[in-house]
């Protein structure tokens, strides 16, 4: 049975839906005192032409190949696995594209393209145990520490957060990080989906898109453990979504705890790679993992100078 009904073509063993123009929903969202990347004025202020689209939106233009590939396994197992390349904002035409791996039949290489060319992200989608050696997986394991945080300084790796209730429910406003409610996600979708929007299926309830499943765990406030110096300017350079003993279901309840993996960095950010288990609430059955790098903006971190300085004894490099 096919649950999408998204208009799908398949050329020299690449699938790829129609171009999509996205929502941008966090124009309102309350972050910091520094402000969100997805508010239009942040992000001019450290070069965007606007607020972007934020990540995790672009995976519903992937679920539609990834259920032409693997049918109903994708919504127990399946894994996105992403590296956000270019930011994508309101209005642009954005289309996805997938291609299953020769070698193995569980795993495919996905990209997105805006309609003029620009790749907005790529990666890997795979159900099952192909999951473990997706694409951030394989990532992660080739970075190296930063030697000199100052935003994350504060931070230990390995350190793991207590765990935390969450709950997605229909008409209910999810807080100040995600301004809306799943029906007006799903009012906004580019990809529409029954198993989404009805409980008449196996499992009784609707479905979370795996985009939702992402909020979901970013629903649970940020324990002491994982809090980085504020106030800063952050996005998500790369996520990935699996799902273990999925799906994850609307109205129920669960548990999300959080690991630091490790803190990176770059000319202009530095890097917190967080591991988050969702767990069904009150037992030890692991229904979804999220891997995530959220980059931190150096130069929207007001004190980031004079704290370098105080820590290493020495001016930071150049931001630009």
């Amino acid at each position: 049975m096919t649950y999408f009904h998204t208009q799908i073509v398949e050329q020299d063993g690449t699938l790829s839906g129609p171009f999509r123009s996205p929502a941008q929903m966090l124009h309102d969202q309350v972050v910091s005192a520094a402000g969100s990347i997805h508010d239009d004025g942040t992000a001019q202020a450290l070069g965007f032409k606007g607020g972007t689209i934020e990540g995790p939106t672009h995976f519903t233009q992937f679920e539609p190949l990834a259920e032409r590939l693997w049918g109903g396994r994708w919504f127990e197992s399946g894994c996105i696995s992403s590296h956000f390349r270019a930011p994508a904002f309101a209005g642009e035409r954005l289309k996805a594209y997938l291609r299953q791996d020769r070698s193995d039949p569980d795993t495919a290489t996905m990209w997105l393209e805006r309609d003029d060319g620009t790749e907005v992200l790529r990666g890997s989608a795979s159900v099952g145990a192909a999951g473990d050696g997706s694409a951030l997986r394989r990532r992660l394991a080739s970075l190296t520490p930063l030697d000199t945080p100052v935003i994350h300084s504060d931070l230990l790796v390995g350190a793991t957060s207590r765990r935390q209730p969450v709950r997605i429910d229909a008409d209910a406003r999810i807080g100040d990080l995600y301004p809306f409610s799943l029906n007006q996600k799903l009012a906004a979708i580019t990809e529409r989906c029954p198993l989404h929007e009805s409980a008449e299926n196996q499992w009784g309830a609707p479905v979370l898109p795996l985009e939702m499943v992402s909020v979901l765990f970013e629903s649970a406030p940020r324990t002491s453990e994982l809090r980085k110096r504020e106030p800063v300017v952050a996005l998500y350079a790369d996520l990935e979504v699996r799902l273990l003993q999925g799906p994850v279901l609307a109205g129920h309840d669960y548990e999300v705890d959080r690991e630091i993996r490790l803190v990176s960095g770059s000319r202009r950010t530095e890097s917190m790679w967080v591991m988050s288990r969702l767990w069904r609430a009150g037992t030890d059955s692991l229904v979804a993992e999220m891997l995530h790098n959220e980059a931190a903006f150096k130069a929207s971190y007001a004190p980031y100078a004079a704290e370098f300085q105080q820590l290493y004894g020495v001016e930071p490099p150049p931001l630009e």
